[in-house]
């Protein structure tokens, strides 16, 4: 693998190893790329079968990316089996740059875009005049209004003609997702869902980008394993959930956007 400048906005897992990034940052995430790429080599195989027979089934489908680690494994996956699925990311208008940057770096290797949605300039206007810029700090109401515009509204144009969508979740990664399948009906926005990931663990994932060095964001390298808004994003350290750090000031059995509404009701 070729080593990454280390101030670059995006790093394989072995250039952030030779700048000694990981042991640098006691993250449990990072216990991830020891792991044998042997141990995932039954997951990656059914996780391309997955991808395909969905690919097969749906003549319109896409991938729902963060730009997050979990998100960019399943870009490299469907990116090597040339998989006709579509690729967006919501641009809410309040990300890290750190996140945007991992858009460019995914077409420099694989030679696919991300295609962009964002969210009603009037209904942004509206919210941060009426409520105010940071108002979401107030009331779990106003956090998930502020996710409505900036994510939710932008993800149903997103969606729009969609039979089915992919995302990115795991059981792991908190206690609204423990009972996530593989495979649901989203009956928010009647179409089929794929969680090919939902069995993975942090482990697996950290090695499938290893093994395949896939670029992925560098705040996953400075404390933060779970990545949204820049002010609705913190650092975590060792023992928290790995998604401790979104809206941290909340009850994280109902730390959720509205994007995947169907994880409050299991």
């Amino acid at each position: 693998m070729n080593a990454v400048n280390s101030q670059a906005r995006f790093h394989s897992v072995d250039a952030v190893v030779e700048n000694k990034v990981l042991t640098e940052q006691p993250i449990a995430v990072f216990r991830g790329p020891h792991q044998p790429a042997t141990e995932i080599a039954e997951k990656v195989k059914a996780l391309e079968t997955l991808l395909t027979d969905a690919a097969s089934e749906f003549d319109s489908i896409a991938l729902a990316s963060s730009l997050a680690a979990e998100d960019n494994v399943l870009f490299d996956a469907i990116a090597r089996l040339k998989l006709n699925i579509r690729v967006f990311s919501l641009n809410t208008g309040r990300l890290n740059q750190e996140t945007l940057d991992v858009a460019p770096a995914l077409l420099a290797k694989y030679g696919h875009t991300v295609q962009w949605f964002e969210p009603q300039a009037e209904a942004v206007e509206n919210y941060v005049n009426t409520k105010g810029l940071d108002a979401f700090y107030e009331s779990t109401a106003l956090r998930k209004e502020c996710c409505g515009i900036r994510k939710v509204e932008p993800l149903a144009r997103a969606l729009k003609g969609a039979k089915a969508w992919i995302t990115g979740q795991r059981q792991a990664q908190a206690a609204t997702r423990a009972t996530l399948p593989v495979r649901e009906f989203d009956a928010d926005r009647g179409i089929e869902k794929f969680n090919p990931l939902a069995d993975w663990s942090e482990a697996d994932v950290w090695t499938y980008v290893r093994q395949y060095d896939v670029p992925v964001n560098k705040l996953h390298f400075e404390g933060f394993p779970s990545i949204g808004c820049e002010p609705c994003t913190r650092a975590i350290t060792i023992g928290e959930d790995i998604r401790a750090g979104r809206w941290w000031w909340e009850d994280p059995t109902s730390k959720e956007c509205g994007l995947h509404n169907a994880n409050l009701k299991k």
